[in-house]
Order: C-alpha cells, then sequence, then structure tokens
C-alpha cells in the first residue's frame, strides 16, 4: 500500500517542484512582451519592431539598423520607457510589500496600505497641496516629499502606539493601525474640504497614476523599493517561519521580536517609496500574492519573487490600459480588472478546482 501511495504521490510533488519554475520562466517572457507592448502603445503608436529596435540599440548598445524616426525614438526613451519602468518598479514593491504585511500579520487581507501607509501618505499630500510652498528637488515636489514623510510617520506611530497596548502583538498592530488610519483619513477630509481649487490635484493623487514618470524620479525611487525588497526575499526563512506563528518561529531560532521590527520597516519603507512616485493604487498588493499562493503554496522563497514578477506585469498593463482608455486613474483600472479577477479565482479555489 506504501508504494502505491508513494507512485501516486510522486507526479504531484514533481508537478509542484516544476511549477515555480515554468511560472517564473512564463513571468519573464510576459515581462518582456508588456515592456514592448507598454513603450509600444499609445495616443501615437510605434511599431514594435522599431520599439524593440530602440529599446536594443540605446539600452543593450547593438548595432541594430536604424528604420525608424528620431520623433519616434524620443517618444520611446524619454517618454514612455521611464513611465513602463516606473510602473514594473511599483507593481513589483507593491507586491513584496502585500507579502510581507499578509505574512507578519498572519492576515490574507492586509495589503500595503493596513497600517495606515494610504491615509499618512494621503494626508501628507494634501497638506502639501494646501501649503503656499512651492519646490522642486530632483523632480520630486512638496507633494511627494510629505505624502513619503506621511505613510512613513504613520506606520511608525501605529507601531509605537501598538507596543503599549496589553493585547497580543498582532491584535494591537491592526486595531492601532485602523484607528490611526481613521484618524489620518479624518484628517484627509478636512484638508480636501478646505483645500479649494487643489481639490483636484488631490483626487489624482488618490486614485494614482504615472502620467509624471520620469527617468530622474525613476533612479530616485527605484533603489529604495528594489533595495528594501531584497532585504525582504533574504529574510524570507524568518517570514516562513513568523507565518507558523510567533512561538513556533521562537523555536525555529528567529528572533520574533527584532524580525517582526525589520520586517515591518522594511514593507513601510517599499511602500512610502512607491506611493511618493505614483500615488495610491490598490488591489495589486492585495490580489497578486494571493494569487501567487494558490498556485505554489505559502512558502516566502517562492511567493516573494513570483509576486514581484507578477505585480510588475499587472502593473505595467493597468497602465496601459489607463493610457489607451484616455489616461484615466490607473487605481481604477487595477480596482475594476482586479476585483472580478480575484473573486473568479477564490470562486474557482472554494470549488476544488486545480490552478
Amino acid at each position: 500500500m506504501s508504494a502505491a501511495v508513494l507512485r501516486t504521490a510522486a507526479p504531484i510533488l514533481a508537478d509542484r517542484r516544476r511549477r515555480p519554475i515554468g511560472l517564473a520562466i512564463a513571468g519573464a517572457v510576459a515581462l518582456l512582451v508588456v515592456l514592448v507592448l507598454g513603450v509600444a502603445a499609445g495616443s501615437v503608436a510605434v511599431a514594435p519592431g522599431d520599439t524593440l529596435g530602440i529599446l536594443l540599440q540605446r539600452i543593450l548598445g547593438l548595432p541594430v539598423p536604424t528604420t525608424w524616426t528620431p520623433a519616434a525614438e524620443t517618444i520611446v526613451v524619454d517618454l514612455r520607457l521611464p513611465r513602463v519602468l516606473t510602473a514594473m518598479v511599483v507593481g513589483l514593491g507593491l507586491a513584496v510589500a502585500g507579502v510581507t504585511f499578509q505574512g507578519l500579520l498572519r492576515n490574507p487581507l492586509a495589503d500595503p496600505y493596513v497600517l495606515g501607509t494610504a491615509s499618512g501618505a494621503a494626508l501628507g499630500a494634501a497638506i502639501a497641496v494646501i501649503l503656499p510652498v512651492r519646490t522642486l528637488v530632483l523632480e520630486f515636489g512638496l507633494l511627494h516629499g510629505l505624502a513619503f514623510l506621511g505613510a512613513l510617520g504613520a506606520v511608525f506611530v501605529v507601531y509605537r502606539l501598538s507596543r503599549v497596548s496589553g493585547l497580543s502583538p498582532l491584535t494591537s498592530l491592526l486595531l492601532t493601525g485602523y484607528a490611526v488610519g481613521s484618524l489620518l483619513a479624518a484628517g484627509l477630509a478636512m484638508a480636501m474640504y478646505v483645500s479649494g481649487a487643489g481639490l483636484r490635484q488631490i483626487f489624482a493623487y488618490l486614485l494614482g497614476g504615472f502620467d509624471a514618470a520620469s527617468w530622474l524620479r525613476l533612479a530616485t525611487a527605484a533603489p529604495l523599493i528594489l533595495g528594501a525588497s531584497i532585504f525582504i526575499a533574504v529574510r524570507a526563512r524568518a517570514l516562513n517561519g513568523l507565518l507558523l506563528g510567533e512561538e513556533t518561529a521562537a523555536h525555529l531560532g528567529v528572533d520574533v521580536r527584532r524580525e517582526r521590527a525589520i520586517l515591518l520597516g522594511l514593507g513601510s519603507l517599499v511602500t512610502a517609496a512607491a506611493v511618493a512616485v505614483s500615488g495610491l493604487i490598490g488591489f495589486v498588493g492585495l490580489v497578486v500574492p494571493h494569487v501567487v499562493r494558490l498556485l505554489v503554496g505559502p512558502n516566502a522563497r517562492l511567493v516573494l519573487p513570483l509576486s514581484a514578477l507578477f505585480g510588475a506585469i499587472l502593473m505595467v498593463l493597468a497602465d496601459l490600459a489607463a493610457r489607451l482608455l484616455g489616461e484615466i486613474p490607473v487605481g481604477v483600472v487595477t480596482a475594476v480588472v482586479g476585483a472580478p479577477f480575484f473573486l473568479v479565482l477564490l470562486r474557482r479555489a472554494r470549488a476544488g478546482y486545480e490552478l
């Protein structure tokens, strides 16, 4: 009987081992395809062949024959490529932050904004719109700076307040995050009420987008997002331990308090840098980790890199759809497309289908 069971289980185990590799290869190919499509498509279309030639010539320095106009090269290199790469980096960061917070809090509904990050960033941006100060450093204005500081500040306040609670650490974090987020949301409502002509700018930030992307902004935000995401991936073992519970993690040799603080700080840094450059774009950090987890299981060593890959793909596709639909907010696209897709996946998983 045991031999028969092993023979039956062997193909299943082999399939589970091969699936992450297949997903990684398919994701890498899809990422290259959406990169070319994202750069080629728009109000002024550039042929995919010309787009690929421009990218190979300008980025890799390959001797590709020039078959395109200087205007097409300007559109690809100076306008669309930094926008697409920014979308990739932001999608990657939000997906990694989503995995981190869901693992830390052991809550499948946690997203990158669960601890008040979104409310803090939004309030910071609204205050920047109200203030009669206009400054620009590395193409980042006061709005982006205060949004970044507001996001980090909100998480810091939540973390400090949660430590004085008599509740369990996870429950205290969630409840404190909810309370602080509600308070910041009230401040945002008041800021919007008194903003006057700046209300449209605040709404544009709340709905998110990449229309102001540039090489300089990308060079400023990408090191923060990518660097913190790499450090999170390095700590995948600790995240796996925390998924099993604090006592189990401690028995496995994980310094629970230290690792929780480090992962919380890194996830918050990724989220703050992402919202500073793109505004508030929801659903990516919630949906992508769930989909990947349904496909490969809960192991953070697999979920983190695959979520980063598919988060980047999803964000580029959402930005492309937003551009083709007349520069509508990217956050609207992710919500309208992501919500039904996620509901279908949950329905299939509940019905017992193999994903």
